[in-house]
């Protein structure tokens, strides 16, 4: 016989194996980006060796007083130009004083000068920049001729004549150098602008009515962070041994600091007759700091490159 099938019953039909949603990719956001940077800085051996140089410098700035086995001040006429020993680990100066201690507190004045010059350079490049990429057109040409003369000119001469013409001072030394910098900063950022201003996310802040100032402080200067940042720790390092120079030259810092470029100007007379330990340690520090710097540099711009 026939099986029957009861009215209104139907026999179910076998689902349909389901497949398994696609895996979307996720987006890099902004703040996943800034973490992956931040772990391949992490990762990178002349960034990680650069900053515990600077750390090291910075510490000594802070607390060097306190470390320090004597005044950095301090004279000693019976123990003058005295070599490297334990009681003196980098020896004495002409008037008895420990250099050691001279080199670890001398690092405070080149920690203010050089940086304060820099942060200035870099906020008055990168308006500059911003002004000149944007606008173009005459403004860029006007500005551009300037800045090219006065690059022109080595920074030295120029700060040499500055400053003897304002006053020796340590904010005209920074305002010097801090305005030289922010020229060469400039050109750097006005190209990064340049690159920036004919994309379509500009573009579509201009169809939206936005006003220059915004489009360039917050449309295009997010952008253009990256060469600004490895442009700053580059100028850090030109600061540094700029301040080092002027002081030398005694249009930088003035006594009674320990600065390094002042000690190694007043003691480098001295190498002649064989006292060498009065000029090598200062000229060791200016030389740890700047590539302290240089490798810190050499790590930020690795990693934004990649």
């Amino acid at each position: 016989m026939s099986a029957s099938v009861t009215p209104g019953t139907e026999t179910p039909m076998p689902a349909a194996s389901e497949q398994p949603a696609a895996a979307v990719p996720a987006l890099d956001t902004p703040s996943s980006i800034r973490r992956d940077r931040v772990k391949l800085l992490l990762r990178s051996p002349p960034f990680v060796v650069g900053v515990l140089i600077l750390l090291f410098w910075v510490v000594m700035a802070i607390f060097g007083p306190l470390i320090v086995p004597y005044n950095a001040d301090d004279t000693d006429l019976l123990n003058t130009l005295t070599p490297p020993a334990f009681d003196h680990l980098f020896g004495t100066d002409q008037f008895g004083r420990d250099i050691f201690s001279r080199v670890i507190v001398g690092s405070r004045d080149i920690l203010i000068v050089a940086p304060l010059a820099t942060l200035l350079g870099t906020v008055v490049g990168t308006i500059l920049g911003l002004i000149t990429g944007y606008a173009r057109g005459i403004t860029d040409d006007i500005i551009s001729r300037i800045v090219d003369a006065f690059l022109a000119l080595p920074l030295l001469i120029i700060a040499m004549l500055v400053i003897t013409a304002l006053g020796i001072s340590n904010t005209t030394v920074i305002v010097v150098i801090g305005l030289s910098f922010g020229l060469i900063v400039g050109r750097t950022v006005r190209a990064a602008v340049l690159s920036e201003r004919d994309l379509d996310y500009i573009a579509a802040a201009n169809l939206r009515g936005e006003k220059p100032l915004y489009i360039m402080f917050v449309e295009i200067l997010p952008n253009v962070m990256p060469p600004i940042l490895v442009e700053t720790t580059v100028r850090l390092g030109y600061a540094i041994f700029t301040v080092a120079s002027l002081s030398f030259l005694g249009l930088g810092i003035q006594p009674p600091s320990p600065d390094w470029g002042l000690s190694i100007s007043q003691n480098y007379g001295l190498i002649g007759g064989g006292f060498w330990w009065t000029v090598l340690f200062y000229a060791l520090a200016i030389g740890s700091l700047v590539v302290g710097v240089n490798l810190t540099a050499e790590g930020v711009q690795s990693v934004l490159d990649a």
